[in-house]
């Protein structure tokens, strides 16, 4: 395992090299045989677990069920919504045919010309399409509404340039697709789940997020207004890391769903929909995480502290097995997940870089001379501390420790976020910062042109415009024209 860790890229040698490196030698995930997917292994599945089961409360205690529609969309149902098809048309997958057979030499299996569907199937990017198509048989009247509904699925996009987690052609997340009786409960359902989000992030992730609206040029293919969480990596690079869109009546438009309304009138229902992704894991890696591992937010970690026992002999082990029992019971008493690694194939030092590696946000380390001491070594994986406590109240320390890992990681990077946010301007300086890395808060004259002729010189893109920032008038940096307010610009993933 030291071995192992001496081939983890630096974080300032080679961000992007660190982060591949730390995703498979974690065991979170790797490359698969099918070009631009990935493998989820077992380790990297729990963390996700984690923020499934999470997340899946919180939806449910706002009302929310679960459902699940077909993973096959008709063609035709993309091209009703306009921006929608524009939007997802260069990345969707598409089923022709639906059978083989053997080519005329035997040798191989070939499609069956014979077996050509009459309408292609698109492999869902996303479901507003097939869902709105069947809600038009579950909405007739305003008792009908609303309609709160959320699915776990996966997706495929796609994509020609992949990394793990952050952009594969085939990811997991959950998609809420909800219809209402007017705009107002529409858009207030759309910025709730905006909120769901940014709680979710700050209290179980420990990442500080920006909440804000993307601009026209950003927002999501078909949405009238998309609100947005925005996050800042260890690089100086934003990372979206959920999204909730307010649809207007578009969806309901392209698909003819119509309700009486209590005036007894036919009128267009109005939507939302959300998501958030397995892109999450790559956000809490680059949030937390060291030259030395991942470090784990206890409140998301498969498990939140390992024991490892130091003995000599088989007679040492007994008596440590014995004591570490009565502590793992302890623990899980008062609801901390704990491992205990009595594994003879491995020796306690590699054991520990082991855990190290993998983030378990507590180790605690058991010996013979403990047991004679009634001590116990405890290392915190934050900020690779240790110390040796009485045996006596382990249990309420550890518990208290926990609570305390969970705050200085998100002190520790609300810390980087505040130091790595400036306010910019003139475009020499915006040019000069952008290469440092950061949120840069600009004043910006509101036009598409200028967002765009940004981008193209600097590959910095209006990550939001903030929900709760400076709104006071000012110049924009690029145009001179008037600007109504400062907006955040970072370059990202």
């Amino acid at each position: 395992m030291a071995k192992e860790l001496k081939e983890l890229c630096s974080r300032s040698e080679n961000y992007s090299q660190w982060y591949t490196d730390l995703v498979i030698k974690a065991d979170l995930a790797e490359n698969s045989a099918v070009r631009g997917c990935m493998v989820i292994k077992p380790y990297g599945y729990s963390i996700w677990e984690k923020m499934q089961a999470q997340l899946d409360k919180m939806f449910k205690e706002t009302g929310h069920q679960n459902a699940y529609f077909p993973l096959f969309i008709p063609k035709s149902f993309l091209s009703r919504e306009a921006e929608h098809v524009e939007g997802f048309a260069k990345e969707c997958a598409v089923v022709t045919h639906y059978r083989l057979k053997k080519s005329p030499d035997g040798n191989q299996l070939i499609v069956d010309p014979e077996a050509k569907l009459e309408e292609e199937l698109v492999v869902r990017p996303t479901s507003e399409t097939i869902i709105w198509s069947t809600y038009k048989d579950w909405i007739q009247s305003y008792r009908d509404l609303p309609i709160l509904c959320n699915q776990w699925a996966n997706v495929v996009r796609w994509e020609m340039r992949t990394r793990l987690f952050l952009r594969t052609a085939e990811f997991l997340w959950q998609e809420g697709h909800t219809a209402h009786a007017t705009k107002q409960e529409a858009e207030e359902e759309a910025i709730k789940m905006l909120n769901l989000y940014a709680d979710f992030a700050e209290k179980y992730m420990a990442m500080p997020v920006l909440k804000g609206v993307k601009t026209a040029n950003e927002r999501f293919a078909g949405a009238l207004e998309t609100y947005t969480i925005e996050a800042l990596m260890q690089d100086g690079k934003a990372l979206q890391s959920g999204t909730s869109h307010f649809l207007g009546q578009n969806f309901a438009k392209a698909f003819d769903v119509t309700f009486l309304n209590k005036e007894n009138k036919l009128e267009y229902v109005w939507a939302t929909s959300w998501g958030v992704s397995t892109r999450l894991m790559g956000a809490l890696i680059m949030s937390h995480s060291d030259d030395n591992g991942l470090v784990l937010p206890p409140a998301l970690a498969p498990f939140q502290v390992v024991i490892v026992p130091i003995y000599k002999n088989a007679e040492q082990l007994k008596e440590i097995d014995e004591k570490a029992s009565s502590i793992m019971l302890i623990l899980k008493d008062l609801g901390i997940s704990v491992r205990y690694d009595n594994n003879d194939n491995k020796k306690p030092g590699w054991k520990f870089s082991e855990y190290e590696l993998k983030g378990v946000p507590v180790r605690l380390a058991l010996g013979a001379r403990d047991l004679q001491n009634n001590t116990i070594e405890v290392a915190r994986r934050d900020t690779l501390s240790k110390e040796t406590r009485p045996m006596e109240g382990i249990g309420l320390y550890v518990k208290e420790l926990l609570e305390d890992i969970q705050q200085n990681i998100y002190r520790k990077a609300l810390d980087y976020r505040s130091k790595n946010t400036f306010e910019v301007n003139s475009y020499d300086e915006f040019k000069e910062k952008i290469e440092e890395g950061g949120f840069l808060s600009c004043h910006w004259d509101g036009s598409p042109e200028t967002e765009e002729r940004v981008k193209n010189e600097t590959k910095a893109t209006i990550r939001c415009i903030p929900l709760d920032g400076d709104q006071t008038p000012g110049t924009c940096i690029f145009s001179g024209k008037p600007s109504a307010r400062r907006v955040i610009f970072a370059r990202a993933y």
